[in-house]
């Protein structure tokens, strides 16, 4: 089943044309890596989907619900989180109110049990409820920043940058939350620097080259034929 689809979709940054025409699925219960070297457009995609960068055209739909277009907080409402990079928490507020915060969007009734899920799934923060956000190391402001997106349960989790500036063992540690998550059928679309993190986590890969599409594939044949991930990442079809 689709969580995401992005059709045509032309995004420009001071007047400037910069994601040229892309197509891009995230299927329910996987994770979708765009993969890319910076400047290559990945960032303007996620601003598109978030509602951030209003000045693109095309298709973003989630269930059949078009969302390009729409404000964040009316996307968020649709079911699209985005965990934008650099650890975006309420540092100045408690671990326990960033939460409660993103669990607003559900019925009241649903709002402490999504809380108490989001610290089952990170035990790391679990001690430090009480505490405000930015005294947090930089691996549990990024849990944080993770439980934050998904306290209201999305179907679609769009990820920037998942582990930049992350000690390898925090990386490890977020992975296997992000199958739990996709266990549960959401789809995740991640961006990633790190290409050995992203297609040990993805199912299915897009690259981008100068805001172009240059290879879609499964993350299992990268794996095996890693020359083809570093050709696409120098090719353009403009």
């Amino acid at each position: 089943m689709t969580a995401l689809e992005i059709s045509d979709l032309r995004v420009h940054r001071g007047g400037v044309e910069v994601v040229h025409g892309i197509d891009l699925t995230v299927h329910a219960g996987e994770v979708t890596a765009l993969l890319g070297a910076n400047g290559a457009g990945k960032s303007s995609i996620v601003l598109a989907v978030a509602g951030i960068l209003r000045d693109a055209s095309g298709s973003i739909t989630t269930g059949g619900t078009t969302i390009r277009g729409l404000a964040p907080n009316q996307v968020r409402r649709a079911g699209v989180a985005t965990m934008q990079e650099g650890h975006r928490v309420f540092g100045d507020i408690s671990v326990a109110d960033n939460l409660t915060i993103a669990s607003l969007l559900l019925p009241r009734t649903e709002r402490a049990a999504a809380v108490n899920s989001m610290l089952d799934l990170f035990p790391e923060i679990h001690g430090f409820t009480d505490r405000p956000a930015d005294s947090l190391s930089g691996g549990q402001q990024q849990m944080l920043a993770l439980a934050i997106a998904l306290a209201a349960r999305p179907k679609v989790l769009v990820i920037d940058e998942m582990s930049l500036g992350l000690a390898p063992a925090v990386v490890a540690r977020l992975a296997p939350a992000l199958r739990a998550v996709t266990a549960q059928g959401v789809g995740v679309l991640l961006i990633e620097q790190f290409t050995r993190v992203a297609l040990e986590l993805a199912t299915s890969v897009t690259v981008l080259a100068q805001g172009t599409v240059t290879l879609r594939a499964r993350a299992d044949d990268l794996r095996d034929h890693p020359d083809r991930l570093t050709a696409a990442y120098r090719l353009t079809e403009r």
